[in-house]
């Protein structure tokens, strides 16, 4: 503990200091997209937009090219989710006034906001392929760049850009692949001494709980009022 306080909670003070007023604003616009995601807002996909570019534009300026150039597919899927959210989620019929309560508002999102749950074989075929390219693209990166945590470095990116297609699809299994994403980064990140990235990593850990929490109670009632229509109908 003494070693935290002496060594490590300057240099986690100092990294904060530091960040640039661009980077402040990614890192929050970030963290919106996640809250925004996990409580099934379609807001989320504009902070995503606009924090995916900005970190594209600050990775390219760093010439961390690849993490740019991921970047930049998650700009894609931030308009391509945007599409597929609005598309699928139906109108309001009684859409409240701009001045109606938080809370009123929350619910009539979640009324209108459809979430799937994909079988346990599906996923597990998935994560097999994505295993295997993770394994073939670590190997690559650890033979022939000079990447730190070659493998896990590239665990976290390949399984980061299949669950954000996932989430795009309102995939209620998408939180779990977050979370252990989210862990992994985690632990990268205190490895390469980057506190604050880690520290905005814990908060996304914990919001994908919470997503997670969240997306399954709206499934569940879904299919409680599917069975109960079902019940109706054959009454």
């Amino acid at each position: 503990m003494t070693a935290f306080i002496t060594e490590t909670l300057p240099k986690v003070i100092e990294s904060l200091i530091s960040i640039t007023g661009l980077e402040w604003l990614a890192m929050l616009l970030s963290l919106a997209y996640v809250v925004l995601a996990a409580r099934g807002s379609l807001w989320c996909w504009p902070a995503a937009f606009i924090s995916t570019a900005l970190y594209t534009y600050i990775f390219y300026e760093y010439l961390l090219l690849m993490d740019s150039a991921l970047n930049a597919y998650y700009l894609a899927m931030a308009v391509y989710g945007f599409w597929i959210w609005r598309k699928s989620t139906p109108p309001a019929t009684d859409a409240p006034a701009l001045n109606t309560a938080d809370s009123s508002v929350q619910n009539n999102i979640e009324q209108n906001f459809t979430v799937m749950s994909w079988h346990i074989n599906w996923h597990i075929k998935a994560c097999s392929i994505l295993a295997v390219v993770s394994i073939g693209l670590g190997y690559v990166m650890a033979n022939y760049t000079d990447a730190d945590f070659a493998y896990l470095d590239t665990f976290t990116t390949v399984y980061a850009v299949f669950a954000t297609y996932l989430i795009a699809q309102k995939v209620l299994e998408n939180w779990i692949y977050w979370i252990v994403i989210d862990l992994v980064s985690i632990y990268l990140y205190l490895q390469k001494a980057l506190y604050p990235t880690a520290l905005l990593f814990i908060i996304f850990t914990c919001v994908a709980f919470y997503g997670y929490a969240k997306w399954r109670k709206l499934l569940k009632s879904e299919q409680k009022t599917i069975q109960s229509t079902n019940d109706g109908s054959f009454a």
